[in-house]
């Protein structure tokens, strides 16, 4: 059947709504330029019937009457004056208009004397790294002009820089990593510690573009995000970094923040995820708010090497398999999983060759989540038992294709610990808390194009999808319900999202004297 065209005004309805908007801007900018003196006289008639009003309340009572007298005559002498009323037109309108003018003083052009000290200090600290003897016309110089070299520059209220457009000579090699760090390193020291700044590097243009970033929002609580199945909200980035944006609940109001969605299943090209930081960077955060989510669509089995109870609040719940944190639970785990993803993907490939659809205990998602296997591989040596990173290499190879997802976190001082296959894939990364330059390009793959603070809140780091760019990151607040140092509001939050308790836990348990007799 073929397929009807849509009507006209649904084809190009969105055109025509733009041209009729920018239509509509058009007249209404045209109206108020052809209005404006007419808008300047109201206004000036309007202040000054204002300061009529208030002289007349500012008169004494006794005084009213020889006022009144003396404006009466004023009006009598105009009106018998030949042309005296239009001449008192006149007059009333000159004075209605220019006390209706804007007040307000002209924005000042250019920087003003200390801004433009501070643009001569920056442009003289960048003479050594941008100019050379040979240069019989050099661009950067002492003494010399920063006009010539800085094209646009932005103060913010402090009297720093916030945004800087500069040109650099075209025999800077602006292709080695070292030099463009020494740059970016001295244009941070220049305009102010304790920011982020974002820079863009122009190779064809040899222009270099510094931008002072705005820190990202750390009131985000958890909260149910709208996705589809299979896509996990790992945190929230810069606008202009990404191309959607969810609608997030702020107490009583709501507003569309940017998000680092990852993306699962057997049409991913992340299909697992590498957290890694230090202690209180919110790596557990991170992967509570990560269970919270797949708990929606899918199953979840939870290691914990730490021991410190982390994840007891989902212990018990519909869809957590289990949350073990000794080694024999963790072993006996990890193998079930991998038994599991063998099975999954023998009854796949059955149900393909017969042309059957999959079984439907094979759609559900299945989640592994392991926290700190180094404290494990310890553990095992000691027991002579063997590494439980080696139980994960089936669901690390063969989780996609088996719609199984592992979630590794580590700190940043154990990553040596790590097993070959977690390094290999887990393409997904995400790094939290403060770390070097070289920390964050081992981690990711590749260096930010920003520079790290070194003091971060909980939750903050940087994020890279496979091969994408380097995201800066911001985990939504997802702590421990049962953690006494949490708020009530965040508590709420997160028991809000727990699934309900299965009934096997809910029943309750007889005791052995009891089943025994009734045997």
């Amino acid at each position: 059947m073929a397929r009807r065209p849509l009507p006209r005004i649904l084809s190009n309805g969105g055109a025509q709504l733009a041209r009729s908007r920018e239509l509509a801007r058009t007249a209404a900018d045209s109206a108020t330029d052809v209005l404006h003196p007419l808008i300047t006289v109201s206004r000036g008639l309007r202040r000054l019937a204002s300061a009529g009003r208030r002289r007349w309340a500012e008169t004494p009572k006794d005084k009213r009457g020889p006022f009144l007298f003396l404006v009466a005559s004023v009006v009598l002498v105009v009106a018998l004056v030949p042309y005296g009323p239009l001449l008192a037109v006149i007059t009333l309108m000159a004075a209605s208009a220019w006390h209706g003018r804007d007040h307000a003083p002209p924005p000042p052009e250019g920087p003003d004397e200390s801004q433009t000290q501070r643009l001569q200090s920056l442009y003289e600290a960048l003479v050594p790294y941008f100019s050379a003897a040979e240069d019989p016309a050099p661009l950067y110089a002492h003494g010399g002009e920063w006009e010539k070299a800085f094209l646009a520059h932005e103060f913010d209220d402090a009297g720093r820089l916030g945004q800087l457009l500069l040109r650099y000579p075209a025999y800077f090699p602006d292709g080695e990593p070292e030099l463009r760090a020494r740059i970016e390193n001295l244009l941070t020291a220049k305009s102010g510690r304790g920011r982020e700044y974002h820079f863009a590097w122009d190779e064809e243009g040899n222009r270099l573009t510094m931008t002072v970033l705005a820190p990202l929002p750390t009131d985000i609580a958890a909260q149910r995000f709208v996705t589809a199945p299979g896509e996990t909200v790992l945190g929230f980035t810069d606008p202009s970094e990404v191309q959607r944006t969810l609608p997030l609940a702020y107490g009583d109001e709501q507003r569309d923040v940017p998000p680092v969605v990852w993306r699962t299943g057997a049409r991913s090209t992340e299909p697992h995820l590498l957290v890694m930081g230090r202690p209180g960077s919110g790596t557990s955060t991170l992967l509570r708010s990560i269970a919270l989510q797949a708990l929606q669509y899918g199953d979840v089995l939870v290691v914990e090497g730490g021991g410190t109870g982390e994840y007891l609040c989902l212990n018990g719940r519909d869809g957590v398999l289990a949350v073990e944190c000794g080694l024999a639970g963790a072993l006996a785990s990890l193998e079930w999983a991998a038994n599991e993803t063998e099975r999954r993907l023998i009854a796949f490939n059955r149900a393909r060759q017969a042309g059957h659809p999959p079984p439907d205990d094979c759609r559900r998602p299945l989640w592994i989540l392991l926290d700190r296997p180094s404290a494990f591989v310890h553990l095992a040596s000691a027991d002579g038992h063997q590494d439980p990173q080696a139980l994960l290499q089936v669901p690390l190879r063969h989780g996609r294709a088996a719609n199984v997802t592992v979630v590794v976190a580590e700190q940043l001082d154990s990553a040596d610990v790590l097993s070959e296959a977690v390094h290999q894939h887990t393409r997904a990364r995400v790094v939290l808390g403060p770390a070097l330059p070289d920390e964050l390009a081992a981690a990711l793959g590749a260096p930010p194009h920003t520079t790290p603070l070194a003091q971060v809140p909980p939750g903050r780091g940087y994020a890279r999808l496979g091969h994408g760019p380097v995201l800066r990151l911001q985990v939504p607040a997802t702590p421990d319900p049962y953690d006494d140092a949490t708020s009530e509001v965040d508590r709420e939050a997160v028991l809000a999202l727990l699934p309900p308790r299965s009934a096997a836990v809910e029943q309750p348990r007889v005791p052995m004297e009891a089943a025994v007799a009734e045997g």
